[in-house]
């Protein structure tokens, strides 16, 4: 009966053996006569110990150790790479090139390990400011690994860095096909401030009619992308399309009242012309009573205020203003004007001394929420990480006398 089940036993002995043998196969090489295990570089302690010292940020360190793993299995090519990038890091650009270089010259690189390589060289030449050798290094990953997002992604940004829009339009748009690395919608946005900048490439150009088409076409991918409202406002504006520039500019008011300061001098003027100055008074009366820390609403309220003769609620306004942004000039300039225009009142200026007495400073006016990138004014790309949209006002929350966070 036994003699039975001796088939299925051998065969099933076949198996196993096949697959210990499979499995030392891949574990195991045969170099120089002798058998090297392929998972000893990543078993060792130098390659943890390197790990964990560039997760310390300790990079001397890491490098050390890192150098220490390759040497125990040269064949280590996420080692080498590893390695390669960490001496980009270091600002070692030039010999991060020749350490993933001589990756390339492998025999048998897999398709997607030489796409890996080619990807850690387009950053390398991007960091050492090689631009066109960059590009066609992220151009060969892409080749070589069609859903390697990464490698256009950084094509994208050597390209913004270049100020080449159109092209950096393109790949943002391969990039939004495959829907990657950023979710769909943040890689419309993306693509909205870059049809933005073509926009005002063309418009310093004098084509008015493309620089009007790149506008709308941003605002049609993304229709909070504020400069693109801005822009296309005053394009319509010059083609004597006021009211529908007034319609735009209101738009960003009313979707983005943080930098509404950006229209409100444009909608003063636009209500002036036509004849509706009370208009633009009530305009800064709801955005300041909207949102009340919104201290350019309540700037430009005390400027219509001050024009309209009513010195006093205009010091109100400013003197609020004054608590949201202490450090502000331009605030500080508004007041020392009103209290000149009428006379120096001593209780005015008391007011004003006490204010400012109490202020508590900005630490600095906009930092970038992505790599916190400090800049005195409000920019749409950070030129630090390259990121769109980021930037936003950082303050210090106001200190009472007993210490407490008002």
């Amino acid at each position: 009966m036994l003699s039975g089940y001796l088939p299925f036993i051998s065969a099933l002995l076949a198996l196993l053996a096949g697959v210990a043998i499979g499995k030392a196969w891949e574990r195991y090489k045969l170099r120089d006569g002798r058998w090297i295990d392929r998972r000893k570089a990543r078993d060792s302690h130098h390659y943890v110990l390197g790990l964990n010292y560039l997760v310390a940020n300790q990079i001397d360190l890491a490098i050390e150790e890192l150098s220490q793993a390759a040497r125990v299995d040269a064949d280590a090519l996420e080692i080498h790479l590893i390695l390669g990038n960490v001496y980009r890091e270091r600002g070692q650009v030039s010999r991060a090139i020749q350490v993933h270089q001589s990756l390339l010259q492998r025999q048998k690189l897999t398709r997607l390990e030489h796409a890996y390589v080619m990807l850690c060289l387009g950053l390398d030449y991007k960091r050492g400011g090689f631009v066109d050798r960059a590009v066609e290094a992220f151009k060969e990953a892409r080749r070589l690994d069609p859903s390697n997002a990464y490698a256009l992604l950084h094509l994208e940004k050597v390209y913004e860095e270049q100020r080449q829009w159109e092209d950096a339009a393109k790949v943002r748009q391969e990039l939004l096909a495959m829907a990657g690395p950023e979710s769909p919608a943040r890689s419309q946005t993306i693509l909205a401030f870059l049809e933005n900048e073509r926009g005002l490439s063309a418009l310093k150009a004098g084509d008015l009619a493309a620089a009007k088409a790149r506008f709308s076409a941003a605002l049609d991918l993304d229709g909070s992308v504020t400069p693109a409202s801005v822009n296309l406002g005053d394009v319509l504006a010059r083609d004597g399309r006021t009211a529908d520039a007034v319609a735009l500019w209101e738009g960003v008011v009313d979707q983005a009242p943080d930098r509404s300061h950006l229209v409100l001098d444009r909608l003063r003027d636009a209500y002036r012309a036509s004849g509706q100055p009370d208009r633009f008074l009530d305009l800064c009366r709801r955005v300041a009573a909207a949102h009340p820390h919104n201290w350019r609403a309540r700037l430009a309220l005390g400027h219509a205020l001050a024009d309209a003769g009513q010195a006093p609620a205009a010091l109100d306004q400013f003197l609020e203003a004054l608590s949201h942004n202490p450090h502000g000039l331009t605030v500080h300039e508004a007041i020392w004007d009103l209290l000149l225009r009428t006379g120096l009142e001593r209780t005015a200026v008391e007011r004003y001394v006490v204010h400012a007495r109490a202020a508590v400073f900005y630490l600095d006016p906009h930092v970038c929420l992505r790599c916190r990138y400090r800049s005195t004014e409000l920019l749409w790309q950070c030129p630090h990480c390259h990121e769109w949209n980021t930037f936003v006002e950082e303050r210090i929350a106001p200190v009472s006398k007993d210490g407490n966070d008002l």
